[in-house]
């Protein structure tokens, strides 16, 4: 039989935006939950001394049975070593302070096979300060990519804002990111079930989740921001013409793209096929069947900078059967 996949959530966001926090507070509550949360300096973070019960080079124990561990190494040396501990856990939280861009750390869990086959990539969780966030995006591109890449979007210190200002913050988000959800927060407070184990990032789940997201769906034809946009489609989509197109854009213009998710109608299939990607990695499987008589549409999504709309949207037509 094979063992549970161990979910793991990727958190991440703009120094001071109350990562720190969160993290205390999942170390620190008594969830009955054990997580491992590997961190990239354990000093600089600044994880709450009083919940570490005892400290070895690499690996803390928190006094809720949480255990933290530092990345000095490699992200799959350590997940490989935390696979071999006697105490299993319900599930990693992986800590990317000072990393503006959470897209290597996610894709390790589509490349390494013994990483893939134990664990599996739950969420993407970006923490955003409501007050300086606009701020943050005009000094450099970090803020932007943090959001462009989440599943899972707090929204926090919203009590130092008032309600135009925070709608004006949440407009903008959605202008790069339309599918994250969002949560606002006040100190990082938000029910650790609302971030952790929701299958966001998970293929098989993505449809429970997904907002109609082709409303947001931004059209700009050549733009230097990240930003976001969205095609349909009435007619089936051919699988192996979408698989050769999506490969070869994504091995060329990647890097540009950060997220790229699709639920596609393929000819004479009962289910929906779910795609999802992130830079040049890519994933895909059989979703939820299509119900009777339900419109069988395609919808594909893209996030990312520069994006160049007419020759997606031709990429994609061309994959139309």
């Amino acid at each position: 039989m094979a063992e549970a996949q161990v979910p793991v959530t990727v958190l991440t966001g703009y120094l001071g935006a109350g990562k720190t926090t969160l993290l205390n507070r999942i170390l620190s509550e008594q969830h009955g939950k054990k997580y491992a949360v590997i961190v990239n300096e354990f000093g600089e973070l600044g994880v709450d001394n009083d919940l570490v019960v005892n400290a070895d080079e690499e690996v803390f124990e928190m006094n809720n049975g949480c255990i933290c561990c530092t990345v000095r190494g490699d992200l799959i040396r350590i997940i490989e070593g935390l696979m071999k501990r006697k105490q299993k856990f319900d599930g990693i939280l992986v800590e990317t302070t000072g990393l503006a861009d959470p897209g290597p750390v996610a894709q390790t869990f589509f490349t390494d096979e013994d990483v893939r086959a134990r664990t599996r990539l739950d969420a993407i969780v970006t923490v955003v300060d409501a007050k300086h966030f606009l701020g943050q995006l005009e000094q450099g591109d970090e803020a932007e990519e943090q959001v462009a890449f989440a599943d899972v979007i707090l929204l926090n210190k919203t009590d130092l804002v008032g309600e135009d200002d925070l709608k004006k913050v949440e407009g903008t988000i959605r202008g790069i990111n339309p599918l994250a959800r969002l949560h606002r927060t006040q100190k990082s407070q938000v029910e650790l079930d609302a971030i952790l184990d929701k299958g966001a990032f998970d293929l098989n789940r993505i449809l429970e989740f997904e907002p109609d997201f082709l409303h947001h769906g931004h059209h700009h034809d050549h733009e230097e921001e990240v930003t976001s946009l969205a095609f349909s489609a009435d007619r089936p989509v051919n699988p192996e013409k979408f698989q050769k197109w999506m490969g070869a854009l994504l091995q060329l213009r990647g890097g540009d793209i950060f997220r790229s998710k699709g639920i596609l109608a393929i000819a004479g299939a009962p289910r929906r096929y779910v795609y999802q990607g992130v830079h040049m990695m890519m994933d895909s499987d059989w979703g939820a069947p299509w119900k009777e008589g339900e419109a069988r549409s395609s919808k594909l999504v893209f996030i990312g900078r520069n994006l160049d709309g007419a020759n997606l949207k031709r990429g994609f037509e061309d994959c139309l059967t």
